[in-house]
């Protein structure tokens, strides 16, 4: 079967659409893996100290930083309250708790981020589920309905290193396989009408506003911060080797003044730092000027720092920033309000994503489809408490009766799987006698042994 007219105008909008981000996209990868370039490294500095340039990190600091506390706890189908176990292991056989990292990065690097879902032939009961790289791939929406209804994925090039040269469009009806001809059109290899009735692609949009479904990468704000922390870092190269060491001078000396004990001349390199100077005119010294005070360019790296922690909310400490004390507990989680909630803000958006693919791998996995794609995913606490005030926090709860011990549980952020061996432990202690005594001591005496307690 021949592509029709409609699938060749779905691929060329969409090719459009992908042409025209890849200087954008393809600036915001080199920020994130250090390989931009530096336009202005500013006056103080001559062209050729360009090879001493020096780039601090800052987007991986931004893109590391809120990725790092996205941890998703579990996927919950409508109406329940605990993990579902088909859910659960559609994510373990993916291995989704590292393939989402990459979705996350790429969201945040990018703008957007995808994923897909598909039949897996080795099992049909688990559906594969795959990060798909935003550079690749393009979707179109319908606002009106926020309904993905054609994607398309572009990838290969040719013998002299243009491409693409193969696409992969999914409509709703199904996914069809293109191939470039020789003569520049595209022609079907194959297609798999599968009548799905939606897409099996989702789209994630960073920071998206209304009224367009377009997403803005989280790099946006820290670029300008990122090159002039550069220019300074490079100038404070440039400047410690120039003033940032004590340099000495003399007067009334000559050429024949520096030799060894044969009688022949001592470079001037090893001559400027020989610690004695045996200067035969009387009007002759040797004296030392007093290198330069690079305090400034720590001033200066703070500025930067402190600004780029306003940008983003992050506890200034994230941009080098640090004191002499360490933060107490109580002051660790009042500096990092700000980021928690960000992260919070973050998770809302990715788990409304993240609850589509799994109601549509549940789908592939058992046949029914779940109403409303209204799967639930919960996230562990995005901020940083320590053990101790959890437990402490937990066991108070405990004891007034306002949590359960699977309650708890949830709280101490445990898999499932750790759960059930818990279980399987409190088990084997309800029937050991020495366990029961031990328990009965410790309550005063009170206690009664109860299995599973």
């Amino acid at each position: 079967m021949a592509l029709t007219p409609s699938e060749v105008a779905l691929i060329e909008e969409l090719k459009n659409r992908h042409d025209a981000r890849y200087f954008e996209d393809e600036r915001y990868w080199r920020y994130l893996h250090l390989k931009q370039r530096i336009e202005q490294l500013g006056m103080a500095l001559p062209p050729n100290m360009r090879r001493f340039l020096v780039v601090a990190n800052w987007p991986r600091v931004v893109v590391r930083t809120i990725t790092g506390r996205q941890k998703v706890r579990a996927l919950i189908l409508p109406g329940e309250e605990t993990a579902d176990p088909i859910l659960r292991a559609i994510w373990d056989a993916n291995n989704l708790t590292a393939h989402t990292k990459m979705f996350r990065r790429d969201t945040l690097t990018f703008g957007r981020g995808f994923m897909s879902v598909g039949t897996n032939e080795r099992n049909p009961n688990m559906p594969l589920v795959r990060v798909e790289s935003p550079r690749e791939m393009e979707a179109l929406v319908d606002s009106r309905h926020e309904e993905m209804f054609a994607a398309a994925r572009f990838y290969g090039v040719d013998s002299l290193g243009a491409g693409p040269t193969n696409v992969t469009l999914y409509t709703p009806d199904g996914t069809v396989w293109v191939a470039k001809g020789k003569d520049g059109r595209w022609y079907e290899v194959d297609r798999d009408m599968h009548g799905l009735g939606v897409v099996p692609i989702l789209m994630h949009l960073n920071e998206r506003e209304s009224g367009a479904f377009e997403g803005e990468s989280e790099l946006v704000d820290i670029i300008g911060l990122t090159d002039s922390v550069a220019r300074s870092l490079t100038n404070l190269q440039f400047a410690q080797e120039a003033h940032g060491i004590p340099r000495k001078y003399m007067t009334g000396v000559a050429q024949g003044d520096f030799v060894g004990a044969d009688g022949k001349p001592i470079p001037q390199f090893e001559a400027y730092f020989d610690a004695i100077h045996m200067v035969t005119d009387p009007q002759g010294k040797v004296g030392q000027l007093a290198a330069a005070d690079l305090k400034n360019f720590e001033t200066s790296m703070n500025v930067y720092g402190r600004q780029a922690a306003v940008s983003y909310g992050f506890p200034a400490r994230y941009f080098g920033i640090t004191t002499s004390n360490p933060p107490a507990e109580g002051a660790i989680r009042a500096d990092e309000n700000d980021l928690v909630n960000y992260v919070g803000d973050k998770n809302d958006a990715e788990g409304m994503v993240l609850g589509w693919a799994g109601a549509l791998a549940y789908r592939f996995a058992t046949g029914r489809e779940i109403e409303g794609n209204r799967v639930r995913v919960d996230y562990f606490d995005p901020g940083t408490p320590t053990f101790s005030q959890r437990a402490d926090a937990l066991t108070k709860m405990r004891s007034v009766g306002g949590i359960s011990r699977e309650g708890m549980w949830d709280e101490l952020g445990w898999s499932e799987a750790r759960k059930a061996k818990e279980r399987q432990y409190l088990e084997a202690e309800a029937l050991d006698p020495l366990m029961q005594q031990i328990l009965k001591d410790a309550a005063g005496g009170n206690a009664q042994p109860v299995a599973g307690a």
